[in-house]
């Protein structure tokens, strides 16, 4: 009786997560999608006020991106021409909801660690018009295991590199550990408070607590150089599923332009991850 409701129980498995990896495709290669990002243009490395390829004139203050267009610069807020100046905070919902637009492209307003840029998101961008699809290794249940997270009580911060060259803080909330093969391993976690917008969710309709940038034996050889796992939201006790079958690839595998960090220490792990996401299909 047990092994046909294990089946049963696989076969449902393996069916949600074929919805999970259908889901996520949709969602990258959707028109604001991460394939879409062709630039992130940080304000203070452009100090005259004009930025790459896009119209009117931007200046930071210490509250506030200042943007002064005219008609002719074809800028709009909120739908609205710009025809003057106009003060702009963070962007903090979905891309498609950015306050400025310059035809089809959407301009997000972002700040981090107390600075200002904006990113420009095109959904004509070659990224996106090349896209064939991610490589992703079919549901295994022996990649879905128990887990364990415990809390540092504490907030810590790290400083590890970005993909873009440049060394940030990591804020970390504690610490998931796992046994593969049984062996044990753990991974130092960050908590949904902590998590870039631009990641986005690993489950529709779902907000994990967890997230963990990590590598293993297969980065930057059969798999990306590192990968993204989130995991549901442990209950009281602490007690989660951590699944590699959903394990992602981090946003600049498919635009250079994003600012991921890379797994700080002690979060690669000596073993093969030969589950979840690996790779952009060759193009």
């Amino acid at each position: 009786m047990s092994t046909e409701h294990d089946a049963v129980a696989d076969a449902d498995a393996v069916q949600d997560w074929k919805q999970w990896h259908e889901r996520r495709t949709e969602s990258v290669s959707a028109p604001y999608g991460p394939l879409s990002l062709t630039g992130t243009h940080w304000l203070a490395d452009h100090p005259e006020g004009r930025l790459p390829g896009l119209p009117g004139q931007w200046a930071e203050t210490p509250d506030a991106v200042v943007l002064t267009a005219g008609a002719d610069d074809g800028l709009t807020v909120d739908g609205r021409p710009v025809t003057g100046e106009v003060r702009l905070t963070a962007d903090s919902g979905p891309v498609p909801d950015a306050r400025v637009a310059h035809g089809g492209h959407r301009l997000v307003v972002l700040r981090r660690e107390g600075l200002w840029a904006v990113r420009d998101f095109d959904p004509d961008a070659a990224a996106r018009r090349a896209f064939k699809g991610i490589e992703a290794t079919p549901y295994d249940a022996r990649w879905a295991v128990p887990g364990r997270f415990t809390s540092y009580g504490e907030d810590r911060t790290v400083t590890v590199g970005n993909a873009d060259g440049k060394r940030r803080g990591l804020g970390l909330g504690g610490e998931l550990s796992f046994r593969i093969g049984g062996v044990e391993h753990s991974l130092q976690v960050t908590v949904e408070a902590d998590v870039p917008q631009a990641l986005g969710s690993a489950r529709a309709g779902e907000a994990p607590l967890l997230w963990a940038v990590f590598a293993d034996t297969t980065s930057g050889t059969s798999s990306y150089r590192f990968r993204f796992l989130r995991p549901a939201a442990p209950d009281a006790e602490g007690r989660t599923t951590v699944d590699f079958n959903r394990a992602l690839l981090p946003p600049c595998a498919f635009a250079d332009h994003f600012l991921c960090p890379f797994p700080p220490p002690g979060n690669t792990l000596g073993t093969e991850i030969a589950a979840g996401e690996r790779n952009l299909l060759d193009r």
